[in-house]
C-alpha cells in the first residue's frame, strides 16, 4: 500500500503510567477517508491510543507516521490538522454556541474567523440556535456544538472518543450520517464506542482490551476469524435454560437477545450435540450467522480469562 494512501501508519505503540502498560505495542494502519471504529471495555486503553496519535502524550516506545508526520517529533505539526472530541463536554457554559466557536477558531488562528463560523453554525444547523448558552444545550445539541468545534479549522483527521454516549437514537442516527458524508470528503475518522449497531457502521474497526490489539479488520473479517459457531434457541424457561446450557461441553457462551438464547462455541460439532436434543422438547433450535455483538462478548471473556 502506498504511504500517500495511509492517515496513520504506527508500530510498536506503547505507554504505561506508573508502571502500569496501557498500551503495548500497538501496530495499526489506517486508510485516508475510512471510518475506523475502537471497540474494547472500559480502561482498555483505547482513549490514551488516540491521544498518541494525535501528539497530547509521547509514547515510551514504538514509532510511526500521522497525516504524515512523525508521532514522536512532530507532534505539534500533527495537533494543527486534528480535530478531538473528547467524553465530556468541554466548553465555556456561559458562552453561547456562537462565542464558543468563535473562542475555538481564534485558538487554531483561523483565515477569515468570522466566516469559518458562520459556515460551521450553518453546516451543523446550529444557526437558529447561535445565542443559546452552551449550557442550556441537550445532549444531541451539545455534541453538535462539538462537532462544529472539532471542524472548524478544517482538519484531516476526526479523533471521536465515545460522542454518542447518552445521545438519543435520532441524534445518534444524524451524527453517523454527518460522519459518512465527512469521510467521503476524505476526512479519516476515528471513534471509539460501546454500540454494535455503530461499530456494523465503520468502514474498520479494531478490539482492544488490557491495552492489546486482538482483532481487526471489516466487520465481516472481525466476525470470520473469531471462528464462533452460534445457535439462536426460543421456548419456555429460558433463564433456566441458560443455566443448564452453560454446563454442557460445547457451550462456551450463552447471551439474552430479547425472547431467544444466543448459544455459541468455537466447535460447531460439539455444540450441536448440546443444543438439538432440545428441539424435541419444546425449544425452537436454529444455527444463526454469530453477530458482531456474540464476537465481542466472546472477546471481551476471552481477554478476562487470559490477562491479570
Amino acid at each position: 500500500m502506498n504511504d500517500a494512501s495511509l492517515a496513520i501508519d504506527v508500530r510498536g505503540m506503547t505507554k504505561s503510567f506508573a508502571g502500569h502498560v496501557v498500551v503495548d505495542s500497538i501496530a495499526m494502519r489506517v486508510r485516508r477517508g475510512e471510518i475506523y471504529g475502537f471497540l474494547g471495555p472500559n480502561g482498555s486503553g483505547k482513549t490514551t491510543f488516540l491521544r498518541l496519535l494525535c501528539g497530547l502524550l509521547r509514547p515510551d516506545a514504538g514509532e510511526g507516521t500521522c497525516l504524515g508526520f512523525d508521532v514522536r517529533r512532530q507532534s505539534d505539526e500533527i495537533k494543527r490538522k486534528v480535530g478531538y472530541m473528547t467524553q465530556r463536554f468541554s466548553f465555556y457554559e456561559d458562552l453561547s454556541i456562537e462565542e464558543n466557536l468563535d473562542f475555538i477558531a481564534r485558538i487554531f488562528e483561523v483565515p477569515g474567523r468570522a466566516r469559518a463560523v458562520r459556515e460551521s453554525l450553518v453546516r451543523l444547523g446550529l444557526e437558529n440556535r447561535r445565542r443559546q448558552l452552551a449550557g442550556e444545550l441537550s445532549g444531541g445539541w451539545k455534541q453538535r456544538l462539538a462537532l462544529a468545534a472539532c471542524l472548524i479549522h478544517r482538519p484531516e483527521l476526526l479523533l471521536l472518543d465515545e460522542p454518542t454516549a447518552g445521545v438519543d437514537p435520532k441524534a445518534r442516527r444524524d451524527f453517523w450520517e454527518e460522519l459518512h458524508e465527512l469521510a467521503a470528503r476524505g476526512m479519516t475518522v476515528l471513534i471509539t464506542t460501546h454500540y454494535m449497531d455503530e461499530a456494523e457502521r465503520c468502514h474498520r474497526l479494531a478490539y482492544l482490551a488490557y491495552g492489546r490489539l486482538l482483532a481487526h479488520g471489516t466487520v465481516e473479517e472481525v466476525v470470520g476469524g473469531a471462528g464462533l459457531a452460534t445457535w439462536a434457541i426460543a421456548g419456555p424457561d429460558l433463564f433456566g435454560l441458560a443455566q443448564t446450557l452453560r454446563r454442557r461441553d460445547g457451550v462456551e457462551q450463552v447471551v439474552p437477545f430479547g425472547n431467544t438464547l444466543h448459544v455459541s462455541g468455537s466447535n460447531p460439532a460439539a455444540l450441536a450435540r448440546a443444543v438439538e436434543p432440545l428441539a424435541g422438547r419444546g425449544y425452537r433450535c436454529e444455527r444463526v450467522e454469530s453477530g458482531l455483538e456474540d464476537v465481542f462478548i466472546r472477546l471481551m471473556s476471552a481477554s478476562e480469562d487470559n490477562f491479570p
